[in-house]
């Protein structure tokens, strides 16, 4: 009769395992990708309201929220236009390049009044008649020398990148040709465009006449929006094509595959661990064997430099452990030790231990001898030294 062989329960083990620590490593990978792609949308950038770094502006917000101003962040157009609808507000505004100029100023129509934080060309050119960029100002505080109430009540402040009013737009803060602040007033509304990095983070909101300017511009209203715009704020057939839209149709069923076959064959050609086999050696050699092949090779080679040194190389080993020496001294050092403990010529001690060099097999011999009597030395002088102890 034959038996039929069943797996190890510790082989079948192992195999569950294995199969464990696959499906694990895949999670794994699957949440770091993840991370790495949403990641950066979860995170607070420049200028974002509830953000605490430096390019954050957190700190306006709650001074604002102190001074009883109820602030609202819209992270995307929708939610704006819904607290826009609820009445009068001051409506705080990026750059955001994803809305048409209808959209910006069917937005901006909304609000009683509008604060550009991070204006571009097309935004000043659109909002405020024609206005544009005109390069940045030095990192120094500029006098507002204007009327409008926000910047004068500041006095003083860093203004940052610089812009040309358009017609009927007022500028404070001039500053080489340009302004850091503009407005514009119409029908009991303003539209006023400053650099909000310069201006209103946290790391510059406490620099000269800063919060101060930051106040009076946001805290004409009661109520304050705070739009950060959204990818899917673009209008209808204005938004950018993604990469799905720019790659063939093919493209994706042949990555997923491409994925699929490689863990099949990842699968199928894997290694399957089973218990650990212990393997006889054919051959038990003994080291007096090793030794004495060695010695046979430096001997037909006739380099009895090479043997000696292997036998002071071993004889220093020993006698620095003797003496208590550190298992890097330097050949020299062990000599000059050697000598000292001993009360011997150095000159002669290094030459035994490290110097002397054998012209023949008699010399080698020779100073083999001499190299036994020193490590004999010193045994004695260091065993003679303890039993005085």
């Amino acid at each position: 009769m034959s038996a039929v062989a069943t797996p190890a329960p510790r082989a079948r083990t192992r195999g569950a395992l294995g199969w464990i620590a696959l499906i694990a490593g895949l999670a794994l990978v699957s949440l770091i990708g993840g991370l790495f792609v949403y990641g950066g949308y979860a995170q607070r950038g420049i200028l974002d309201p509830e953000s605490a770094g430096p390019d954050g502006t957190r700190a306006v917000v709650r001074v604002l929220e102190q001074q009883g101003v109820t602030v609202s962040i819209a992270r995307d157009r929708a939610d704006a236009e819904r607290a826009l609808d609820a009445g009068d507000a001051t409506l705080v505004v990026p750059d955001a390049p994803m809305l048409s100029d209808d959209g910006l100023r069917d937005l901006s129509g909304r609000a009683r009044h509008v604060v550009l934080i991070d204006p571009r060309t097309r935004s000043l050119d659109v909002l405020l008649n024609g206005s544009s960029l005109g390069g940045f100002a030095p990192d120094v505080a500029v006098d507002a020398a204007c009327e409008v109430p926000a910047a004068a009540n500041a006095g003083r402040a860093r203004i940052g990148s610089l812009f040309v009013p358009g017609d009927d737009v007022r500028a404070c803060f001039g500053s080489d040709g340009g302004y850091g602040l503009i407005t514009i007033a119409r029908d009991g509304r303003t539209i006023t465009a400053v650099d909000g990095l310069a201006t209103l983070t946290n790391s510059t909101l406490p620099l000269d006449g800063n919060a101060a300017l930051a106040l009076g511009v946001l805290g004409q209203s009661e109520r304050l929006v705070w739009y950060v715009p959204s990818p899917a704020d673009a209008d209808p057939g204005t938004a950018p094509p993604t990469l799905s839209d720019l790659t063939p149709p093919w493209v994706t069923p042949a990555i997923v595959l491409l994925l699929l076959s490689a863990l099949v064959a990842a699968v199928w050609r894997g290694r399957r661990f089973g218990p650990l086999v212990t393997e006889r050696l054919p051959v038990t050699v003994r080291a007096t064997e090793t030794t004495e092949g060695r010695a046979r090779l430096y001997t037909a080679s006739g380099d009895a430099g090479h043997a000696l040194d292997e036998l002071r190389r071993a004889a220093r080993g020993r006698i620095g452990r003797l003496l208590g020496l550190a298992a890097r001294t330097s050949p020299g050092d062990t000599a000059d030790a050697v000598a000292e403990r001993l009360g011997a010529d150095r000159a002669r001690v290094r030459g035994i231990l490290v110097d002397d060099r054998p012209a023949t097999d008699r010399d080698l011999v020779a100073a083999a001898d001499r190299l036994r009597d020193l490590e004999a030395s010193v045994r004695a002088a260091v065993r003679t030294e303890g039993t005085l102890r």
